[in-house]
């Protein structure tokens, strides 16, 4: 491990060595309206119903920087006390509801030719060839299910880390609503309120409450975990009885793909998921895992004067550029 995990380029050891402590600005805007009762019907076609419920949430952004000091991009992992830890699919399809399982979300930038591209994303063809495309039936949106909007979410929100993690990096954004609520719910001696009720998607639990009681600065979130992280971390706390009885089956179908090591991919990002190293978050025995996947490189790649690939088609390659 010693040999596999730098930290000249990271954040904790900018702390190290001159014991000052960054908090994060965000960048995450809230929404303040619903969404439109008659959408709604092609919203849950979509497989977005449950995240358009999602109206108030209370970002803690010392809570989210006292994280980013531990993650750490060669692995993909949260490094504590008690072992290696991630925001896994699994949190992906319990907190927020999404897909995991169907195409990447990747193809093309440039749009030169707009029918091909609605038949390719939609599954239909505008009526009027030379129509300029200002308008969309909803009902077409039930294609969009067949993609994988939960490995996209989680490839973005692993990037955002990444970057984050280096020491000039001055705010943070993606979905940090996932990165708390997987806080709270690993760790939840972090947070004062308890008794909200849980429901799927359990984001809601927080959405209803937005509020997670006191809030503290980096140094003293940084002090709680240290402190208790050991005997405080639930590895699996969506097997608590108080929560297991209020998860459907549905995003269970899928459960297989939690713990593989596979790319995630949000158009140009791709990221590499390693479930293996955090077997302990499925109640699996954690085995010595393989090397992680050397994501250097493909940190550094990105689609500038290539706008017209289809970054899907590339993917392979992409992956074997380390």
């Amino acid at each position: 491990m010693t040999a596999l995990i730098k930290n000249d380029g990271q954040i904790s050891n900018t702390i190290n060595n001159m014991g000052l402590y960054r908090a994060l600005r965000g960048r995450v805007n809230g929404l303040g309206y619903s969404p439109d009762e008659q959408l709604m019907p092609y919203l849950e076609l979509a497989g977005f119903g449950s995240t358009t419920l999602i109206r108030m949430f209370d970002l803690r952004y010392d809570l989210i920087s006292a994280l980013v000091e531990r993650w750490h991009p060669e692995t993909h992992t949260f490094h504590l006390l008690c072992g290696e830890c991630a925001v896994t699919l699994e949190d992906v399809a319990l907190q927020l509801g999404l897909p995991i399982a169907g195409s990447a979300v990747t193809g093309v930038n440039v749009i030169a030719e707009l029918a091909a591209v609605c038949y390719s994303l939609l599954g239909v063809l505008h009526a009027d060839a030379e129509s300029n495309f200002t308008s969309l039936k909803f009902s077409w949106l039930k294609n969009v299910s067949s993609y994988s909007w939960g490995f996209a979410v989680l490839a973005m929100l692993y990037r955002e880390l990444c970057q984050t993690t280096k020491p000039d990096a001055i705010d943070i954004g993606r979905c940090l609503l996932l990165l708390q609520l997987w806080d709270l719910y690993q760790m939840p001696f972090l947070a004062s309120f308890r008794h909200q009720p849980y429901v799927f998607p359990l984001v809601h639990k927080w959405s209803y409450y937005p509020g997670i009681g006191r809030s503290y600065t980096v140094p003293i979130y940084c002090l709680m975990i240290e402190q208790h992280v050991e005997e405080g971390f639930i590895w699996m706390p969506y097997r608590r009885p108080e929560i297991a009885v209020g998860i459907p089956s549905s995003p269970h179908i899928h459960s297989h793909l939690w713990c593989t090591n596979a790319p995630i991919i949000n158009f140009q990002t791709v990221e590499w998921y390693n479930g293996d190293r955090v077997l302990w978050q499925f109640g699996c025995i954690q085995y010595i895992p393989d090397p992680p996947m050397q994501v250097g490189k493909i940190h550094l790649i990105n689609k500038r004067g290539k706008h017209g690939n289809n970054w899907g088609l590339c993917t392979e390659n992409i992956l074997h550029v380390g």
